[in-house]
């Protein structure tokens, strides 16, 4: 399906400003969300992981943690700023090695054909609502 083929789908939802990023990394959602839980349910050392959506890092530094030096997370995000945010938080932590931060465009992911079907885990997790087309995202995700 093409954006154009059906606009009844077509979300209106504005993307989170990178302006407003230190909103999305504090203590109080470390607690609700706890980021290390997830990642220690469902990533493993040496896994191969999407972050779509990634924002200032949230999530991925945890995943970046459990995959360990042989794994990689694909830290994606429509704003650049976003992902320069997320370098300047990992590097300090040694851990930017471990991530490769791409920026998509609102209606692709637009990884490298090479990638798909090679992800052991991937997550979209408070960015759906921002996605013009989220049958598009879940397929592309699928591949």
């Amino acid at each position: 399906m093409t954006p154009g083929e059906n606009s009844k789908k077509h979300h209106h939802h504005e993307v989170f400003s990178a302006e407003k990023a230190g909103h999305l990394d504090t203590r109080l959602r470390r607690f609700l969300y706890r980021p290390d839980r997830l990642a220690e349910k469902y990533v493993k050392i040496g896994d191969r992981v999407l972050d779509f959506g990634c924002g200032p890092g949230f999530f991925t530094r945890e995943f970046a943690k459990r995959v360990g030096k042989n794994g990689q997370v694909f830290s994606v995000d429509l704003q650049e700023e976003m992902l320069g945010i997320l370098r300047g938080k990992l590097e300090p932590e040694g851990l930017l090695s471990r991530i490769t931060a791409h920026q998509c465009r609102p209606d692709s992911i637009g990884l490298p054909a090479d990638l798909n079907g090679t992800f052991d885990a991937a997550f979209t997790i408070f960015v759906v609502h921002e996605v013009p087309y989220p049958e598009m995202l879940f397929r592309e995700i699928a591949l």
